[in-house]
């Protein structure tokens, strides 16, 4: 059976199409994508039920993926510790090929079944952590290889895959599918399978923190002051919940170093 990730593209002859036809027709089939994620709702969140109690104990999430996916992971995973202050050993993206693949595909990387569970021994994985394959194909040897050597310690595992009824989706003990269709190109998953990733790793990502108390109201409290239009963006968001003007609430910002601890400093 042909995965819907690999079936023919619902247009032809793109090559004759004008521009205004691919941009139009591209976002046609972008527009599927938040409907599709939507049918999948119930099983993110039993996902991110299962992340959050495991890393209030000291557990991690792990992301593991090869090309495209792979990187997506590293990108949600890179984006943690600026937006919500966490340490960098709280979201872990691993890519197949390391880290040299980030720019650039090393062949047959994904191919290694062994691999992948070589890559999370690094991290001396334990029964608190999660770890979460992202393969839009849901055949990734290096994914798959890991996960079941995950599930034969008992560490959680989960997926994003992009076919239902997947390889990957049968060894995740939490799997999310969405399936997207065919691709505008036929089978190029950095397309709508991608931004369906994107989308799934920002819910679980964003979810999980603000479970984990690193958000407060609606605001980044935690977030590294690390420009200056963060640094403004903390002050004013400090100026908020004080009596303080801006230099006053900035300076406290900057001498406390997060938006969470000046405001609790003004409020004592």
């Amino acid at each position: 059976m042909t995965k819907a990730t690999e079936s023919d593209s619902h247009y032809n002859s793109l090559e004759d199409m004008s521009v205004a036809d691919l941009l139009t027709n591209m976002n046609k089939e972008d527009k599927t994508v938040p409907d599709a994620i939507e049918k999948s709702l119930k099983e993110i969140e039993t996902l991110v039920s299962e992340i959050v109690p495991k890393m209030k104990q000291g557990g991690r999430l792990f992301y593991l993926g090869a090309g495209t996916s792979g990187r997506l992971g590293i990108v949600d995973a890179s984006e943690c510790p600026p937006t919500f202050g966490v340490p960098h050993d709280w979201v872990v993206g691993l890519i197949a090929g390391g880290d040299s693949a980030i720019r650039k595909a090393v062949e047959f990387a994904e191919d290694d079944l062994e691999q992948g569970w070589k890559d999370l021994l690094e991290y001396k994985v334990t029964e608190l952590d999660t770890v979460i394959g992202i393969a839009a194909s849901g055949s990734t040897p290096y994914v798959i290889g890991a996960l079941n050597e995950c599930n034969s310690r008992n560490i959680a595992t989960g997926c994003i895959t992009c076919n239902k009824g997947s390889k990957i989706g049968e060894v995740a003990k939490f799997p999310v599918e969405i399936e997207v269709g065919p691709e505008f190109v036929t089978g190029s998953t950095r397309m709508k399978s991608g931004t369906a990733q994107k989308l799934v790793l920002n819910m679980i990502s964003t979810s999980v923190m603000i479970q984990l108390g690193r958000v407060k109201g609606n605001k980044m409290v935690d977030m590294q002051l690390s420009n200056n239009k963060l640094v403004d963006r903390g002050t004013r968001m400090v100026m908020k919940q004080t009596d303080l003007e801006y230099e006053e609430a900035k300076a406290i910002l900057l001498s406390e170093g997060s938006v969470r601890k000046a405001v609790e400093c003004q409020n004592k």
